[in-house]
């Protein structure tokens, strides 16, 4: 018998607690790869992926849907590292050694020489790539993994996936492959893992799901009659998908759950015909497996949607950009205001970590501008663009942040001269879209496809709608441009067009609008959803606090909770699935602000894209 997780998860919300121990099989191995790129300790990485599978769990009623447990589990991961490392940082190194046993101090040394010798070089080789190269080179050698499997539990798609693993293979030296291969054999999860966690969750109670007062949607009132008779009584005969009787006793046969080396449980498995039937007419009439999901039951509704303050940037400004790289965000550039309250365009460049909740400053940017646009290739930040003066005095420079080494290098000029315009990046290729040039001209359409690694600079196909003040964000290999105001000078209406481009075909395609017209605005990505945040209307110099969804899947937008502080030309940067809106202006002053947007079913919610979960695992009948 296969088994899907939602089938899992709600047999587990119904008393077979043993029933986790399929999902803990079939995702330990991820988990604990993805553990051990965070820390780079095996021991830790045990510890945590440990904690990750009780917490789930133990909040598994808290997941909304079903279909996400993989994200939604790597979520969970993520957080109790980040803890992890927040905690032992706090802890002078003396209270580890005063924490140990003197037998395990002892074999802690000798191990601890004999593998530093070998995973001293690998580590190192590990921690200088960035941390999505490593992640999927954790799951590809350490789990065994293949793509489809480490796009689901990151979230991402196929083509990024193999993308990410092939630069990573070609970042790390042959022999450094092989020893990671060898040392990661070593270093498995125990055999008697999965009966572990087993076990402490057997211990753990959770609500059943309630039942619900209704029909399942999609069902008559006569089956509806028929599945609760039958549920009364195991001995009554059921029927099979036909229709048909079936002298097979309804509630439960015995089984033995094969997962990996090791027999988890005996667990009893729902035969009730609605459930382990195909019904209903499918395509051309062939009958379907109902949806258990959506059919019997619903999640229940998991948090999020909501802000948090966080430390202020220590620099108030507007008309900065914002982007991420190793879970830190750098605010860069933009426009504060001396003394005596006159504007200054700047090069200030600041590191807000997220875990720390603090503020560092770094290396300067060469050029001081306002209304740039930066994008992140490899590692390293790409600032484009952008005014020199606050009033109007459009640049085509670019120039390239390395954050390990603090340092800024001049590149190739971008071919159009522009601000208030904006980049984003597909397949390593960095994409400058519409913006603004000189002072009392219409605004621009122009696309320019900029190739780090060959410093060149092509044209490609102008954007329909040309307009400056816009955001462009990308999802699945495609960039949506969305907002942004017609004229140069932002005097007239702000704009609520949305148009995707498709960098593979040069094409372009008009989207369903904004419901709310804006420009000054700014875009995130979580979970394949673009949420936009705040911005301003030209038409009566209104200053929102607005921020609405986007769903490409659907084409369809939906209203999320207002942000707390109203603001345009802020910028926005997305850490681990939490969006920080950074800066910006209110009709009266510059902001510092730092607000944290927690989407809601953080992080867990996912487009299902029309995919039922993988199915997984093998049942052996007792007989």
């Amino acid at each position: 018998m296969q088994t899907e997780d939602g089938q899992i998860i709600y047999q587990c919300l119904n008393g077979d607690s043993a029933m986790f121990g399929f999902l803990v099989e079939k995702y330990k191995q991820g988990v604990y790869a993805l553990a051990y790129s965070k820390l780079g300790n095996f021991h830790d990485a045990q510890d945590i992926t440990q904690e990750t599978f009780i917490k789930a769990f133990q909040k598994i009623r808290t997941l909304k849907r079903y279909d996400a447990f993989a994200l939604w589990l790597s979520a969970i991961a993520n957080n109790l590292c980040k803890n992890f490392i927040r905690s032992k940082s706090k802890r002078p190194d003396r209270e580890f050694a005063e924490d140990q046993s003197p037998d395990t101090v002892e074999r802690s040394s000798m191990d601890s020489y004999r593998d530093d010798l070998i995973h001293e070089s690998l580590q190192e080789a590990l921690n200088s790539l960035p941390e999505v190269y490593r992640q999927v080179l954790m799951l590809h050698y350490f789990s065994g993994y293949k793509n489809m499997d480490i796009a689901q539990l990151l979230g991402v798609s196929l083509r990024t996936v193999a993308e990410r693993l092939h630069a990573g293979k070609e970042r790390l030296r042959e022999e450094m492959i092989t020893m990671m291969s060898e040392t990661f054999k070593e270093h498995k999860l125990p055999v008697g893992f999965t009966f572990r966690i087993v076990e402490i969750i057997k211990r753990i109670k959770i609500h059943p799901v309630a039942q619900s007062k209704g029909l399942p949607w999609g069902l008559s009132l006569a089956t509806g009659i028929i599945i609760a008779v039958l549920s009364l009584n195991p001995y009554i005969p059921q029927l099979d998908q036909f229709g048909t009787i079936s002298g097979a006793p309804l509630l439960s046969e015995s089984k033995v759950l094969k997962v990996g080396e090791i027999p988890v449980d005996v667990v009893k498995v729902s035969n009730v015909p609605i459930l382990s039937n195909k019904m209903g007419k499918g395509k051309n009439g062939e009958p379907k497996q109902p949806d258990i999901q959506n059919a019997l039951f619903m999640a229940p509704k998991a948090e999020g949607n909501t802000w948090a303050k966080k430390t202020d940037m220590p620099t108030a400004r507007d008309a900065l950009y914002t982007c991420v790289v190793n879970g830190k965000i750098y605010a860069i550039g933009g426009r504060t205001v001396d003394e005596q309250g006159n504007d200054v365009v700047i090069k200030t460049v600041e590191e807000y970590d997220p875990v720390k909740d603090n503020w560092t400053k770094k290396a300067d940017m060469p050029t001081a501008r306002c209304f740039l646009s930066t994008s992140v290739v490899d590692g390293k930040i790409y600032a484009i663009g952008g005014f020199s003066k606050y009033v109007w005095n459009a640049l085509s420079t670019v120039e390239v942040y390395d954050p390990v080494a603090d340092t800024w290098m001049k590149c190739l000029d971008m071919p159009t001269r522009r601000g208030v315009l904006s980049t984003s990046v597909v397949n390593g290729k960095i994409y400058a879209i519409g913006g603004a040039d000189i002072e009392g001209q219409p605004s621009l359409s122009t696309v320019e496809e900029y190739d780090p690694v060959k410093n060149a600079w092509m044209k490609k196909s102008d954007m329909p709608t040309a307009r400056g003040g816009l955001t462009t964000s990308v999802v699945n290999d495609e960039i949506y441009a969305m907002g942004g105001y017609p004229e140069h000078v932002p005097n007239g209406n702000a704009l609520s067009t949305v148009e995707v481009y498709n960098p593979a075909k040069d094409t372009w395609m008009n989207k369903a609008d904004m419901p709310t017209e804006r420009n000054g605005h700014s875009t995130s990505v979580v979970n394949g959803k673009i949420y936009v945040i705040g911005g301003m209307s030209d038409r009566n110099a209104s200053i929102y606090k607005v921020v609405e969804v986007y769903d490409p899947a659907t084409d369809t937008w939906a209203k999320e909770t207002d942000m707390p502080t109203a603001s345009s030309w802020l910028s926005t940067s997305v850490v681990d699935g939490k969006i920080y809106a950074i800066g910006g202006w209110t009709a009266q002053n510059l902001l510092s602000t730092v607000e944290e947007y927690t989407p809601e079913g953080w992080s867990f919610a996912v487009s299902p894209q029309g995919k039922l979960p993988s199915k997984w695992g093998q049942m052996k009948q007792n007989k």
